[in-house]
C-alpha cells in the first residue's frame, strides 16, 4: 500500500516523510510532491492509496487536488493537513467527504493513528470490491480459529506455518493496550498492531477475545528471545502503545499448536509477575508457587494501621506487601490470589472484632464492595481501596457519637496484646486524661483498668497455648511479657494453673 505527501513547503514534506518510519507500518512512502499539480501529474502512474496534503497550496489546492485525485482513483484517502486558521477551508473539506485531517502542529503518535485509520479504510474498500477475496479471508480466519483456538485437528493447515530454520514453531498470544477503552478504539489498535506483526514478524496472524495469535517460527535461547524482546520494543515506540506477548510451548507438528495456544495463554496470565515484556512459557512452567497468606506479624501490623486510622501507614504497607509478592520468582497467580485474599479476610476478621467490642455487630456490618482479583488489576490500587474502605467503616461507626471511649480503649487494648497497652498510652490514643479513662473504665466495665488488660493477656495467651506450638517463652513474648517466670505466676494465678499444665489439659481434651 502508498502513500504520497503533497505539501509546497520544504520542510513540512521532509518532516512528514522522515519522522515516520512508514514502511514498519506496511506504506511504501512515494516520492514526496512539491506542489498539488505534480502530485496530480504523477497520480495516474504512481496509483498511491492514501494521499496526504497540505489544504493550501500556492496554485491548486489541496481541496481541489483531493477532488481531482478522486475522480482518478475513487478508492483514494484523502488526508488533509491544515493549520488553525484554516477552519472554513476544513468544513469545506468535510463537505467534500475527505476522509480526515490533521493539524500541521500534530504529533508523531496522532499523525500515525489517522494514517492507520485511512489504511484501514483503505483495505476494507479494496477487499469489499472482491468478494472471492472476502469469502476466503473469512474461510482462512474460521480456519485458524478452528485449529489454534479450538484445537481441531481436521483444520490445521501445515502450507499456512511461516518458514522455520529450527522446523519448529509456537503460538505468540500479543497484548496491546494505550490507545483508549472504547470498542473503536480497541479495534483500531488490534489491527494496527496485527498489521505491524504480520510486516515484521510473520504472516500468521488473527484477533480472537482482543488479543492478537500469531504463529511464529521457534525461537531457543537467550539471545534470540531478546532479539524478539527488541521487536516489540520497536513497535510500542513506533505505534505509541503498550505490548505483552507470551509464547507457547515449541511443536513441530501443525496440530499441536492448540497445546502451544492454551500453554501461551497460561504464561499470559502471570504479565502482572513478569519483569519484561515478552517471555515464554517455559519460564514459567517450573515455578512452585509463592506466599499464600499473610503472616500473623503482617496481620496484627495491618490491623494497628487500621485502628490507628492511618491511611498513609495503610499505602507504605500495601506497598511493601505487594512488591514482596510481585519480587518472588516462584509465585504463580494461583498464589498471589491467595496471598491478597488473606489479606482482604485478615481486615475483615478485624473489623469484625471491633465491631463487636463496640457493640455495633447486632445493627449489621455495612456492606463493603468484595475485590475481584484479575490480570488488568492495578493490584497496589485495587487492594489499598478496599482496605481503605474497611478503615472508613470503623472511623464512621466509632465516630457517631454513640461508641463510648471506653469501648474504643478496649479495641485498642485487644489488638495491641503483645504490646504497650499502659494507662497514658490508651488514654492518648482515645483523647482522654488518664485519670479521666481510669475512672470511666471502672465505671463502665466494673474492673479497673489493669485488670482488664491482663485479663485481655492471659485470654490470649490461653488461645496460644491451646491451638500454636509455641514455647511457653514465646507465648509469653506474644502476649506482652519479657519475664517468662512473671507470666507464669499472673497465668496460675488466672487460671490456677501453670502454663504447661493448661496446655497438657487442652491437648487431653483435643484426643
Amino acid at each position: 500500500m502508498k502513500i504520497l505527501i503533497a505539501d509546497d513547503e520544504v520542510i513540512i514534506r521532509t518532516g512528514l516523510s522522515r519522522v515516520i518510519k512508514w514502511e514498519e507500518l506496511g506504506l511504501t512512502l512515494l516520492e514526496p510532491a512539491a506542489s498539488a499539480e505534480e502530485a496530480l501529474e504523477r497520480i495516474d502512474a504512481e496509483k498511491p492509496d492514501i494521499l496526504l496534503t497540505d489544504i493550501r497550496m500556492s496554485g491548486m489546492t489541496g481541496l481541489e487536488l483531493a477532488e481531482e485525485a478522486r475522480k482518478r482513483l475513487p478508492l483514494l484517502e484523502v488526508i488533509i493537513l491544515t493549520g488553525y486558521d484554516d477552519f472554513v477551508y476544513t468544513q469545506q473539506a468535510i463537505r467534500q467527504n475527505v476522509s480526515d485531517y490533521l493539524l500541521k502542529t500534530s504529533k508523531p503518535e496522532e499523525i500515525i493513528r489517522t494514517v492507520l485509520k485511512a489504511k484501514q479504510r483503505a483495505e476494507e474498500k479494496r477487499h469489499s470490491l472482491s468478494r472471492e477475496y472476502q469469502i476466503r479471508q473469512e474461510e482462512r480466519n474460521r480456519k485458524l480459529m478452528d485449529w489454534i483456538v479450538r484445537g481441531d485437528p481436521l483444520a490445521a493447515q501445515a502450507d499456512w506455518l511461516p518458514e522455520s530454520p529450527g522446523g519448529k514453531w509456537q503460538v505468540l498470544i500479543v497484548e496491546p493496550d494505550g490507545w483508549g477503552q472504547s470498542a473503536r478504539e480497541l479495534s483500531l489498535l488490534q489491527f494496527a498492531v496485527n498489521n505491524a506483526l504480520r510486516e515484521v514478524l510473520t504472516p500468521v496472524s488473527f484477533v480472537a477475545d482482543h488479543r492478537i495469535v500469531a504463529i511464529v517460527p521457534a525461537l531457543a535461547g537467550e539471545q534470540a528471545q531478546a532479539l524478539r524482546s527488541k521487536t516489540f520494543v520497536q513497535l510500542e515506540r513506533l505505534l505509541k502503545c503498550n505490548l505483552v506477548a507470551a509464547g507457547g510451548t515449541h511443536t513441530a507438528r501443525p496440530e499441536e499448536l492448540h497445546q502451544s495456544y492454551e500453554t501461551a495463554l497460561e504464561a499470559l496470565s502471570y504479565k502482572v509477575l513478569m519483569k519484561t515484556n515478552v517471555w515464554e512459557y517455559a519460564d514459567i512452567r517450573s515455578r512452585k508457587g509463592g506466599k499464600a497468606v499473610c503472616t500473623d506479624e503482617e496481620e496484627r501490623e495491618l490491623c494497628a494501621i487500621l485502628l490507628d486510622d492511618d491511611p498513609l501507614a495503610l499505602q507504605r504497607w500495601v506497598q511493601r506487601y505487594i512488591s514482596a509478592l510481585l519480587a518472588d520468582e516462584e509465585a504463580t497467580p494461583h498464589t498471589l490470589e491467595a496471598s491478597l485474599q488473606s489479606v482482604v479476610l485478615a481486615a475483615h476478621r478485624w473489623l469484625d472484632r471491633v465491631l463487636s467490642a463496640i457493640g455495633k455487630k447486632t445493627a449489621g456490618e455495612p456492606a463493603i464492595a468484595p475485590i475481584r482479583f484479575h490480570e488488568d488489576l492495578i493490584l497496589q490500587d485495587g487492594l489499598f481501596k478496599h482496605l481503605l474502605d474497611v478503615m472508613k467503616c470503623y472511623r464512621n461507626l466509632s465516630a457517631d457519637g454513640k461508641v463510648s471511649h471506653v469501648m474504643k480503649a478496649i479495641v485498642y487494648i485487644e489488638e495491641h496484646v503483645g504490646k504497650e497497652t499502659g494507662l497514658a498510652q490508651v488514654a492518648a490514643h482515645v483523647h482522654l486524661h488518664p485519670n479521666h479513662l481510669s475512672d470511666l473504665f471502672k465505671k463502665e466495665t466494673g474492673m479497673k483498668f489493669v485488670d482488664f488488660v491482663t485479663q485481655t493477656k492471659m485470654q490470649k495467651a490461653m488461645e496460644l497455648l491451646a491451638t500454636s506450638p509455641a514455647k511457653i517463652n514465646e507465648v509469653a513474648g506474644l502476649v506482652g511479657y519479657d519475664d517468662v517466670k512473671y507470666f507464669s505466676q499472673t497465668f496460675k494465678k488466672f487460671t490456677g494453673m501453670t502454663p504447661s499444665q493448661y496446655r497438657e489439659q487442652q491437648v487431653a481434651r483435643s484426643e
